[in-house]
């Protein structure tokens, strides 16, 4: 089933050899690693969007380590409970989520704006269609997926309406209120509880929701995995430089993250 769509013309995509073609002739190359940029020009905000290549390798190899596995295992049980036939991740990054759950669909797209991440992704897993593209204009058909994710990624409503199909779910992972909150309490003088409860009211007037529920990690750092850490989140710039630097000369830090998934459904138009 044709699901990508060209980001000049918004027709259907097609794969012939290596080069994704609309019937209106704009053609885009598979590159050496696999993936497919579909990020044109005008939709361009920056030279290099996205992730930088140190935040992305800082969180494949914190992920490959399995301290996010729980969250992981989560993702699975619920997909196989649902069984969606084509799935798209939205901010797959270098994909350690977005290939697992490709092992539960038929049809699974990664689309991560930062095209160094999309490039790490597509040479670990080459069953999934990897995109380098915008949440601005997912590049998919409309109504052409079953669920669509975002895990700590931004929630496009508009185009997740346009392109799920009717009845499509929407999964959204984000921090429960104490994620991390050690971690935090080290670097911050102020700790404020994070408030997932917000993307409910958000998206309550276009989706219902089905599932609500909060997985719990226990990380036993250390001082590498601490490193890794700060330099996959935002923290790692908000913080003061030097209350930064404390934190990764520690040898050992134990602290819970903690996760907020949320399973939505598209409401019918009436």
């Amino acid at each position: 089933m044709q699901v990508l769509m060209c980001p000049v013309c918004r027709d259907s995509l097609t794969l012939n050899a290596r080069t994704w073609r609309c019937p209106q002739g704009h053609s885009f190359d598979l590159a050496k690693q696999g993936y497919v940029n579909l990020h044109v020009v005008q939709h361009k905000h920056s030279k290099h969007p996205g992730d930088t290549p140190e935040a992305v390798d800082a969180r494949r190899a914190f992920l490959s380590a399995g301290f996010y596995a729980p969250l992981r295992q989560a993702v699975e049980q619920l997909l196989e409970r649902y069984q969606p036939k084509t799935l798209l991740d939205i901010g797959c990054g270098e994909g350690y989520y977005t290939s697992a759950m490709q092992a539960y669909v038929e049809q699974c797209f990664g689309v991560d704006i930062a095209k160094s991440a999309v490039q790490r992704a597509a040479k670990l897993n080459q069953a999934v269609t990897w995109v380098v593209g915008t949440g601005a204009v997912l590049p998919a058909l409309d109504q052409s997926i079953d669920l669509c994710s975002s895990l700590f990624s931004p929630i496009p409503q508009p185009e997740i309406l346009r392109i799920l199909k009717d009845d499509g779910l929407c999964l959204v992972v984000t921090p429960a209120p104490r994620h991390l909150y050690d971690l935090r309490e080290a670097l911050f003088e102020q700790v404020n509880l994070h408030e997932p409860e917000k993307f409910v009211a958000q998206m309550s007037e276009n989706f219902e929701l089905i599932e609500s529920s909060i997985v719990d990690a226990e990380l036993d750092l250390q001082q590498q995995d601490i490193i890794n850490l700060l330099a996959m989140t935002p923290y790692a710039y908000k913080a003061k430089p030097e209350k930064r630097q404390a934190l990764e000369q520690r040898d050992h830090l134990q602290v819970t993250a903690s996760f907020q998934l949320y399973l939505f459904k598209k409401k019918a138009v009436m």
